[in-house]
């Protein structure tokens, strides 16, 4: 069985919607965390180091951080068009998106919107090259892989739904935001993170 570590209306409710994607049998084991506006506080059950979420136990295994969750899921599922397995032709652009994501994207578009580069030359520097590279690929072709979507779509479309602001206005990133947050996948995974009962199938 796959338990999801989750805190409503958090990171993790996108692990929710790759979980529904995916079509995986998994249940979800709510924990509190410190939220932005001072609220929550670290909750001694979640297995996390820094009691954070998402986390994903699997049997003895415990992964966390997005990025790695999203591609341990997708390689447990290797028939899912939303991962890349070993000897696919976009395994290697999938894991650099993965990695792009979690190691430039989310950093420096968190930077722009807290105002830091607004300050920090470098770290402007960072966002616009991030911002460039995003906005010039989705406006070349319709997913950040391609012509399929594939689980990084789902990382990048969540940020988007909660951040439009992270990226600069562009009608190609509009068109993918509402391609990519319209599937029927994550209006189940809304429903139900605002209805939570633990278990899903």
């Amino acid at each position: 069985m796959l338990t999801l570590i989750h805190a409503p209306m958090s990171r993790s409710s996108r692990m929710i919607w790759l979980l529904e994607e995916l079509g995986a049998e998994y249940e979800i084991r709510y924990v509190s965390i410190r939220r932005r506006d001072g609220s929550g506080g670290p909750d001694e059950a979640n297995p996390h180091p820094h009691k954070q979420v998402p986390a994903l136990l699997h049997g003895k295994a415990l992964v966390t951080e997005s990025a790695a969750v999203t591609l341990y899921l997708t390689d447990l599922f290797p028939d899912s068009p939303l991962g890349r397995p070993l000897g696919h032709a976009e395994r290697g652009p999938y894991l650099s998106w993965l990695a792009y994501y979690a190691g430039v994207v989310e950093p420096t578009a968190t930077a722009h919107l807290t105002g830091v580069t607004a300050s920090n030359p470098m770290m402007a520097k960072g966002y616009n090259d991030m911002a460039a590279h995003v906005v010039g690929t989705l406006s070349r072709q319709p997913y950040l892989l391609g012509d399929k979507i594939s689980a990084v779509d789902i990382l990048l479309g969540s940020a988007l739904s909660w951040a439009r602001a992270l990226l600069p206005e562009s009608e190609a990133v509009d068109r993918y935001a509402a391609t990519v947050n319209s599937r029927p996948a994550l209006a189940r995974a809304r429903e139900i993170d605002s209805k939570p009962d633990g278990f899903h199938d």
